[in-house]
């Protein structure tokens, strides 16, 4: 390994593991997968995106595994899995991690990277990957891409911590990979107010889909439902401006406007209820919500929407 030909390791190879690491490997970066349940499938029929902006893509014959211990350790790790995971992840990271390892953490919601933090040494860099991507897994190693695709990242915590310049090299040297790739990429100066600013989106939308069985087209339509997505917009840039992220007062509107343009979505909540996964609760709610309590702030409309979600959760599970 060397910082000319790093190797990539992909934990979670769903939709966003899938897209990502697809897209490195098709760029010429020695890039390895490890995967679970869908081992069996893409050993035989290889790792296939079904892209409405790169056309079909196939990686014939990735290099993958199903255990940690098959796969050898990466400069960088990115992390595709849901959030729900990430205390199981912590060991796992740690062992295919080479030495100064960059983890690159591609979830939802709030306070991810503090989760894995806590677990991991002292020695790997830890950043945030916030991906704006319409894309979801349709079967065992086929993932379909709708629409966007680009990473902004941000750096977290680890050797770097003091060290500005540093940071914003390793940021640069993923975004570079990323632009390479074919996969739009910027650094942001600040991971929180990036984390934020993916919220204003997340929150009203990931969970109304799951809870009126909607896409973002029917949401949006509806002089109802785009009042409410309004009004919880709102109320995450408030928290986000109390709390030190500052967002441009026409964020919300310009994030509806880009909605109405991208094709009819289902977010990634709405296939978790459906199929009877975990939601995302705690990243996407219970975390932004405690760190608005925390300053006084309250986002009644958004505590409702995580109350029913919840009982949604748990009624499924009875």
């Amino acid at each position: 390994m060397s910082a000319a030909s790093p190797r990539i390791g992909i934990i979670g190879t769903g939709a966003i593991g899938g897209f990502y690491g697809l897209m490195l490997a098709r760029a010429g970066f020695d890039v390895h997968f490890l995967l679970r349940s869908e081992y069996a499938a893409v050993r035989e029929h290889g790792l296939q995106v079904n892209s409405a902006v790169h056309g079909p893509l196939l990686l014939a014959q990735p290099q993958i595994y199903s255990e940690p211990a098959q796969m050898p350790a990466c400069d960088w790790l990115l992390v595709g899995t849901k959030s729900t995971s990430n205390e199981a992840l912590a060991p796992i990271i740690t062992q295919l991690a080479a030495p100064g390892c960059r983890v690159v953490v591609l979830q939802n919601g709030l306070g991810v990277e503090d989760t894995f933090r806590r677990s991991l040494p002292d020695n790997l860099h830890l950043l945030g990957g916030l991906c704006a991507i319409c894309a979801h897994r349709s079967a065992p190693g086929v993932v379909e891409h709708q629409a966007l695709g680009g990473v902004n990242l941000g750096y977290h915590s680890g050797p770097a911590d003091r060290d500005a310049q540093a940071q914003l090299a390793l940021l640069n040297e993923m975004v570079e990979m990323f632009r390479q790739a074919g996969v739009d990429s910027s650094p942001m100066p600040s991971l929180a107010q990036a984390r934020w600013m993916k919220l204003v989106w997340n929150v009203p939308f990931n969970g109304l889909s799951a809870l009126l069985d909607a896409g973002t087209e029917a949401l949006l339509n509806n002089d109802d439902s785009r009042a409410e997505i309004k009004a919880i917009m709102r109320e995450v840039c408030a928290a986000a401006q109390a709390l030190g992220c500052a967002l441009p007062e026409d964020f919300p509107e310009k994030l509806l406007m880009g909605t109405a343009r991208m094709p009819d979505y289902l977010p990634s909540m709405y296939h978790d209820r459906f199929q009877r996964r975990p939601m995302e609760l705690e990243a996407i709610y219970a975390a932004p919500l405690a760190a608005a309590a925390e300053v006084g702030v309250q986002m009644p409309r958004t505590q409702t929407l995580c109350h029913l979600l919840r009982f949604m959760e748990r009624r499924a599970a009875d």
